[in-house]
């Protein structure tokens, strides 16, 4: 009998269930949308029980699409939203309060306070990350602080703290189980990447009890077993819930990067460029964060993360702002129609420049417009200025390891000639996926290794097809002097603020 993979993937807009086969194809597939809570500018929030509701009815209605046993399901596996906290009752299981958000601001003043604490070098030597209050901590510090009765009530041992991830493990465990995995721990700023341990130093600065945190666990394993008597789960009970890694490491396990060396970029509203940099956690280079990769089989793979702010939004700017284009597969026609952006450069920093500048006070801007530039030029400089973004990325990246291959997903990756330019610029091959569900594949292949489904990573990756593998084909020469232009044309945004003042 065929043995199949659930995975979950509870994303920021969306909770989708994803079901795979032993070849990695997909059998079925439900999303639904939740929420967006905005309290107040610059906060973002989700109700828990929302995502907890939308997930459990996805997974329900994606086995039933399935047309499978329910027995036939092997393993489940996890892959969320990093960084967004959630506070619940260890009794009853219900949230106190809705769950801060990975892109909340509220925490930036505790940020500040470590940071004139003298906290940033500790925090990047134990945790690999920078101080921002893009991570957990602060988000758990603040809930404490902020949500009545709250630290009063996780003194007495009366409530729980997680990612999204320890949060769906408790329901599906029906409240058994409290843990994380390696990768979402990472992402706190509480945990040490070296021992894989919560540090009761940075748990005591931001005075998070460490009683409060789920237990860090490797990433293909088994934590427990769906809990009987979940409404509309009911056939599910028994299958392991054996493996979670958060949404970035999940794509770069589902990407086959196994190999120190090999990376992956997710084209999407900004881009996530990971690469596999071995079992060392290498002190991360300027701009760039480290953290777990995943932990298999005994051995931790660290990964170098960087970040973009704006790409497919640029796209976005295009067709909603300007009306330049009235459909994204527009803007690849218009840049087919010419050669090149005749000069112009695009430098999309519509809420600052994120890794490896992280320059909040950097503005939007277009450099090298003549009387002849058209709409065609703009277009063509918003995608080569995608590429350029990732470009920035892996080159400081490369002064750690060197890449041996950029593997590519998300919605922009459909566009030949931006992976075509970012092949040129990165003089590197840019292989694009058949299977595009590589952050549910990696979920799910964690815990298909750990139910038996798969052998090991030699066989997950001879599941992987490349759909097309795009070589460096402009001179390099070329490339290199557009490049230039670009780093003058981002140096341009920066000084914006200055000029004025």
């Amino acid at each position: 009998m065929d043995a199949y993979i659930a995975a979950l993937d509870q994303g920021t807009t969306s909770s989708r269930a994803i079901l795979f086969n032993q070849a990695g194809e997909i059998r079925a597939r439900v999303q639904y949308p939740f929420r967006q809570i905005y309290p107040q500018p610059g906060w973002v929030e989700h109700d828990p029980m929302e995502i907890w509701s939308s997930e459990k009815r996805a997974l329900s209605e994606a086995v039933d699409a399935a047309h499978i046993d329910p027995k036939q399901i092997a393993a489940l596996g996890i892959t969320n939203q990093r960084e967004t906290a959630v506070l619940w009752e260890r009794g009853t299981g219900k949230p106190i309060c809705n769950a801060i958000v990975w892109q909340c601001r509220r925490t930036a003043s505790i940020c500040d306070s470590l940071k004139a604490a003298g906290m940033e070098s500790s925090v990047t030597e134990k945790t690999g990350l920078l101080i921002d209050a893009y991570f957990s901590g602060t988000k758990f510090q603040w809930l404490l602080d902020n949500v009545p009765g709250a630290r009063r009530r996780a003194e007495r041992g009366e409530l729980c703290a997680g990612t999204v991830d320890s949060w769906l493990i408790w329901n599906l465990t029906g409240g058994k189980v409290h843990v994380t995995d390696y990768s979402n721990a990472s992402r706190t700023m509480l945990f040490n990447i070296e021992s894989l341990q919560w540090d009761q130093d940075l748990c005591a600065a931001l005075n998070v009890p460490v009683s409060l945190l789920p237990e860090p666990r490797p990433n293909s394993e088994v934590f427990g077993k769906v809990a009987e008597n979940i409404p509309g789960l009911e056939a599910l009970a028994g299958i392991p819930i054996c493996g979670s890694a958060g949404d970035q490491p999940a794509a770069l396990f589902g990407q086959a990067c196994f190999a120190a060396g090999q990376a992956k970029n997710t084209y999407g509203t900004g881009c996530f460029t990971l690469m596999n940099v071995g079992e060392t956690a290498v002190r991360p280079e300027e701009g760039l964060l480290t953290s777990v990769g995943w932990s298999v089989g005994g051995k931790t793979v660290y990964a170098m993360e960087g970040s973009v702010f704006n790409a497919g939004s640029a796209i976005q700017w295009l067709r909603d702002e300007l009306g330049l284009i009235s459909a994204a597969p527009e803007c690849d026609r218009l840049a087919e129609s010419v050669p090149s952006s005749g000069g112009v450069y695009v430098v999309p920093a519509f809420t600052g420049l994120g890794a490896p500048y992280w320059d909040m006070y950097a503005r939007g801007t277009i450099v090298g417009l003549t009387r002849g530039s058209t709409r065609a030029h703009i277009a063509r400089a918003v995608l080569d200025s995608i590429a350029f973004q990732v470009a920035d990325l892996v080159r400081v990246m490369g002064r750690t390891c060197p890449l041996t291959v950029l593997r590519v997903d998300g919605g922009a990756s459909v566009s030949d000639i931006l992976m075509q330019t970012q092949a040129d610029l990165l003089r590197l091959p840019v292989d694009r996926p058949a299977q595009v569900e590589t952050t549910a594949f990696g979920a799910a292949a964690l815990a298909g290794l750990a139910a038996g489904v798969w052998s090991g990573l030699e066989e997950l990756e001879s599941l992987r097809r490349s759909q097309y593998v795009f070589l460096p084909q402009r001179d390099e020469e070329a490339c290199g002097e557009a490049y230039r232009q670009w780093r003058r044309a981002v140096e341009r945004a920066r000084s914006w603020i200055e000029n004025e003042l």
